[in-house]
């Protein structure tokens, strides 16, 4: 199993910190960055090989690849999504097939949150697809959510429900079992082919309409935040030094 970032996107609503910068490599912590926590959180819990999926500004990732190599013991592959400016992320996740084929722990390049949610995870594997959910919060329009059955299976996965009939908020992590890994490829494939700017989450509602297992896991009362603008980023200024 693989640790699996994917930090492609343009954090435009982040601008004028994200112009030369993706998200991922903004500091919440001092130094530390949104990628440095992440890398923190998966090597944290056993994991040595390490993929990013990168695209805008992806040379500010590859110059300091072998530093976060030397500073985390992991090994690093950048995958390169030239649509990334272009396309939604699940085209940046379907490129990242290969290396999820043996399974992998997924995290969201502009979620800052602590390693509790990647060993909840963990300890919770076996299911093909097991999602990261926030069932504390309080919903709105703007969170992914998820709507599961009585037996515990994903039925819907997007952010246009409304939030009342909403089991949780999936938080940007989720663990890729083997078994379900080329499956979800097919789906991905399908999803991107269909309409390039949906989500990879939209993938998983293929994987799931074909008879995929999907199932979440709770994260119970956690700080986390995803980092979509200037107030979120202030707020993971806010959390992150507590981890």
């Amino acid at each position: 199993m693989i640790g699996l970032v994917l930090a492609a996107g343009a954090g435009r609503r982040l601008r004028p910190d994200t112009d030369q910068l993706p998200k991922a490599l903004l500091p919440v912590d001092g130094e530390t960055t949104i990628l440095d926590i992440a890398l923190r959180n998966l090597t944290s819990v056993g994991l040595a090989e390490i993929t990013v999926v990168v695209g805008f500004a992806a040379e500010a990732v590859a110059s300091r690849q072998a530093a976060l190599e030397r500073t985390y013991g992991v090994r690093l592959s950048l995958v390169y999504n030239d649509k990334a400016e272009e396309w939604n992320n699940a085209y940046s996740l379907w490129l990242a097939r290969e290396q999820f084929a043996a399974g992998a722990l997924l995290v969201n390049g502009d979620t800052v949150h602590p390693v509790s949610v990647e060993k909840t995870l963990l300890a919770e594997r076996g299911p093909a697809i097991l999602l990261a959910i926030d069932d504390v919060k309080k919903l709105a329009d703007e969170e992914m959510k998820v709507v599961i059955d009585a037996a515990g299976q994903l039925r819907r996965i997007t952010k246009l429900m409304d939030p009342a009939t909403a089991h949780g908020e999936y938080i940007g992590a989720t663990l890729i079992e083997p078994h379900g890994a080329g499956a979800l490829a097919d789906a991905l494939e399908a999803t991107w082919r269909r309409d390039p700017n949906l989500y990879y989450e939209d993938g998983y509602q293929e994987f799931a309409d074909r008879g995929g297992e999907v199932r979440v896991a709770s994260i119970g009362q956690v700080d986390w935040v995803e980092v979509d603008n200037h107030a979120d980023l202030a707020r993971a200024r806010e959390i992150a030094c507590h981890y």
